[in-house]
């Protein structure tokens, strides 16, 4: 089967306090875009790689390949103003792929067996998402009002998350909800059930600054 993975990297840097956007940031004195990027074509270097970036920071991202002499083919698109046209952008360069991937940017520790487990799983089952068991006590509510609740019926959802083209690209025929936050959503919100595999602890998504410290003592060790 022919596979491709669309990587999106639209964040900002508000939440890492930084007007660098927060997938340009160094891990290593490279950015985490990069990693991501080249932990996928380790992965497989016959995986076609889509990158969604905002069209004002292609140019920027360019500049930084060049920097830092970063040869791993990929194409760049440019996205749109939420994650969802990103993808629907994307999805457009993903023609004539079998199983095609969505993969968070800034996500750069998903490790190997995860990546497999996701592929195989989506091409038995159509569809697989990487999912951890939430192992912390869980409560619904907010801040005046929570009640507890059993957290054996809850999961912490990871990228990349996996279809069968023909599936992904029926899920992003239809209009953008507030509801779509992952792609799990669109492809359940168009008729199709997904199918949860295991993740991996380290795939964090880098969002606060400890989130780079704690990426970077992983990559450190190869996790």
């Amino acid at each position: 089967m022919k596979r491709c993975c669309i990587i999106v990297a639209g964040g900002n840097g508000l939440r890492m306090g930084t007007e660098l956007p927060k997938q340009f940031l160094p891990i290593g004195g490279i950015p985490v875009l990069m990693h991501t990027i080249r932990n996928f074509y380790d992965f497989d270097p016959f995986l076609k790689l889509i990158v969604a970036l905002p069209e004002n920071e292609i140019v920027p991202w360019e500049n930084l390949c060049h920097e830092h002499q970063f040869t791993i083919p990929h194409l760049t698109v440019a996205g749109g103003n939420t994650r969802f046209q990103s993808v629907k952008n994307a999805l457009n360069q993903a023609i004539g792929y079998d199983i095609i991937a969505v993969h968070d940017g800034v996500r750069p520790l998903v490790s190997h067996n995860t990546l497999t487990r996701c592929f195989d799983g989506a091409a038995a089952m159509g569809t697989a998402i990487p999912v951890l068991p939430a192992n912390e006590s869980v409560r619904k509510g907010n801040m005046d009002i929570s009640i507890p609740v059993d957290r054996s019926h809850y999961f912490m959802v990871q990228t990349p998350q996996v279809f069968k083209a023909a599936i992904i690209f029926k899920g992003y025929e239809q209009n953008w909800i507030p509801e779509f936050t992952d792609d799990a959503a669109v492809v359940e919100h168009s008729g199709t059930a997904v199918h949860l595999v295991l993740g991996n602890r380290e795939n964090i998504k880098i969002t606060f600054p400890e989130d780079l410290l704690i990426a970077e003592l992983f990559l450190k060790n190869k996790f």
